[in-house]
């Protein structure tokens, strides 16, 4: 009847206690029963998944100054005091004080039950709301935001929560499309700086002109246009995440400042000699080799060292296939939701043609792939619509097949030996599936 949800019962007679827990148990009902007040506080903690009935005479700490707690615990706590003959004042006094309702001795099972039926049916309510509340306040979770069931991404939301709450700098490398940005967010949003400002700064905009501006800010008339004080991004994002996209492009002479300021955690605006202190998680971005380019001497080396204390890989999209399907689901219905469409069917043709795709562009590709499907428009990779019957399963498995083979093939260059062992099957089932699909 209220699954989850329990009666404890507060009561220093044996008898009494006994009776009342005889008549919960005959009802199915789950209960508990102490013998003091003390005991009670013990087992009760915020957000107690039931309701306390509480004799008002106890020892030690009577049913009063329980109630008093169990309120400062939890406001929302359903509690019934049972009350002697000669305590109908103290009882009204209870009822001002919050208590939900008050039995006088004697009383039946069956007027304990119901009263107490009354109060679970509040309570599972209340639990109800609360929950729904926490959500609404808690919507983010890596597992909503890094979408995937492949050992890749349980391993990078793994690291992420690992690494929000340290203060190390973080440094992400993904191919283009493969969400370095969404990952600097989680970071953020997964760490006690959540509150505060999450900055991105795309590193390729930032001209020489601009760069000390853009991320110090300056004083009032600090040159000739600085009609009055601009806060720059470090000091804008203190105390929360500044994350450096494409750092690869940045300019060597901007990375040399860069450096410093990491260095000394500290800078000044244009036109000031007043040090601001500097308390925002760096992560930097980029979809290039930053160690063969700082080899190179195309970047700092000195910078690369500070930025890499803590590394994370994306994987492509191509090496985590597995996550395609659900993938795709969600963004086509985010993009049947924004568009007010009817969410359309991909059939087993379809799919196979999603999994067997390359995805250059990675998620992006993906997503926009997803969105041009909910709209009705076809694209080489959906080329069109299906007529006529669904495939049959035996069908959908031969094209499935195929499409995993024909990619196996094209990676490694046709060479069936390398192609079979990434399969995981025989050279010779493999040569036959090639005959059997003109490959």
């Amino acid at each position: 009847m209220f699954e989850g949800l329990s009666v404890l019962i507060v009561e220093d007679d044996p008898s009494v206690l006994l009776g009342c827990m005889q008549a919960f148990e005959l009802e199915g009902i789950a209960v508990a029963g102490v013998g003091s007040a003390e005991e009670a506080l013990q087992q009760i903690a915020h957000g107690f998944a039931g309701i306390v009935v509480s004799d008002i005479r106890l020892p030690g700490t009577d049913g009063m100054a329980l109630l008093k707690k169990l309120r400062e615990c939890d406001n929302a706590l359903p509690v019934i005091l049972i009350t002697g003959h000669g305590d109908i004042r103290l009882a009204v006094q209870a009822m001002k004080d919050g208590a939900y309702d008050f039995l006088e001795k004697p009383f039946s099972p069956e007027r304990l039950v119901d009263v107490a039926c009354r109060a679970l049916e509040q309570r599972r309510l209340g639990l109800a709301v609360r929950n729904l509340e926490q959500q609404l306040q808690s919507k983010f979770t890596l597992e909503t935001q890094l979408i995937g069931h492949s050992p890749a991404m349980a391993r990078i939301r793994a690291m992420i929560a690992d690494l929000a709450d340290t203060a190390a700098n973080v440094l992400i490398h993904g191919e283009t499309g493969s969400g370095k940005e969404l990952v600097a967010r989680c970071l953020h949003m997964a760490s006690k700086r959540s509150e505060r400002p999450f900055v991105a700064l795309n590193c390729g905009g930032l001209s020489d002109t601009l760069f000390e501006s853009e991320l110090f800010g300056h004083e009032a008339h600090a040159f000739t246009d600085a009609k009055k004080k601009r806060i720059g991004k470090f000091e804008y994002a203190n105390g929360g995440t500044l994350l450096f996209d494409e750092i690869e492009s940045m300019p060597i002479a901007q990375q040399i400042k860069l450096l410093r300021v990491l260095q000394e955690r500290s800078f000044e605006r244009l036109g000031s000699n007043t040090p601001v202190q500097l308390d925002c998680r760096i992560v930097a971005a980029t979809k290039f080799d930053l160690k063969a380019m700082s080899d190179a001497g195309q970047f700092r080396s000195d910078l690369y060292y500070r930025l890499n204390v803590v590394s994370l890989e994306l994987p492509p999209l191509r090496e985590r296939r597995e996550d395609i399907p659900l993938l795709f689901e969600h963004f086509l219905l985010q993009a049947c939701a924004r568009f007010d469409r009817a969410t359309p069917t991909l059939e087993p043709d379809e799919q196979a043609l999603l999994l067997g795709h390359d995805w250059p562009g990675n998620v992006r590709e993906l997503r926009n792939v997803a969105e041009r499907f909910a709209l009705g428009i076809r694209t080489p990779l959906l080329p069109e619509a299906r007529g006529g019957d669904t495939p049959s399963l035996a069908q959908s498995v031969e094209d499935f097949e195929r499409v995993l083979i024909a990619e196996a093939l094209r990676r490694h260059d046709g060479n069936l030996s390398r192609a079979s062992e990434s399969l995981k099957i025989p050279k010779t089932t493999l040569f036959d599936k090639v005959r059997k699909y003109g490959l």
